[in-house]
């Protein structure tokens, strides 16, 4: 297998580009090939199957979605307002990589078929949980472990609805969602 990072990382992120267009039936090593601008059989040269290809391209998801160091430093002191331009920019952040976020959806119901990729996302989704756990309620931000969850899990759904049914919500209303989100789960917390 060839080690150049750079290629490998170009192929995966033409992978995750293929996925969100066609599905996870229309990724092949081939189709990788032409959407990265490379010779055929490039692909096949960093990736020894498809399996291989799939969980890979799971891992470059997340890798492509983790924030900058600046966006990963939680202020220490701040009120439910803070929150809500936490999770704003969250939203927005996300939003902004549609393909790598539709790509994810094709790789988590491909995961339901692939135990190796299930246990790879699996683990990845986890350690996400749990780190925005951590650094959430060692801020000292309004809102305990199961509020910052619950958050996670319908900021996924409204991110869901704003990639693949755009015109369900303007923006203000989507906004006016999160704050309700935040104020319905977190703002009511004592601490």
């Amino acid at each position: 297998m060839r080690q150049n990072p750079a290629r490998r990382a170009a192929l995966l992120d033409a992978a995750i580009e293929v996925l969100a267009r066609e599905g996870s039936r229309g990724l092949t090593l081939r189709a990788v090939d032409k959407e990265a601008g490379v010779p055929i059989g490039t692909a096949s040269n960093y990736f020894n199957s498809r399996d291989t290809l799939l969980t890979q391209a799971g891992a470059r998801v997340y890798e492509r979605l983790i924030p900058d160091e600046a966006t990963l430093q939680l202020p220490t002191s701040g009120d439910i307002n803070t929150v809500v331009e936490l999770i704003r920019e969250t939203v927005t952040r996300v939003s902004s990589f549609p393909t790598g976020y539709l790509a994810l959806l094709e790789l988590r119901l491909e995961a339901t078929r692939r135990p190796e990729l299930r246990e790879v996302l699996t683990k990845r989704v986890r350690a996400d949980m749990d780190e925005n756990v951590t650094r959430h309620v060692g801020s000292g931000l309004p809102g305990d472990a199961v509020a910052v969850q619950l958050l996670q899990l319908t900021l996924s759904w409204l991110i869901l609805e704003r990639l693949t049914l755009p015109d369900i919500f303007t923006d203000e209303e989507r906004d006016k969602l999160v704050t309700e989100a935040v104020i319905r789960l977190a703002g009511n917390q004592v601490l």
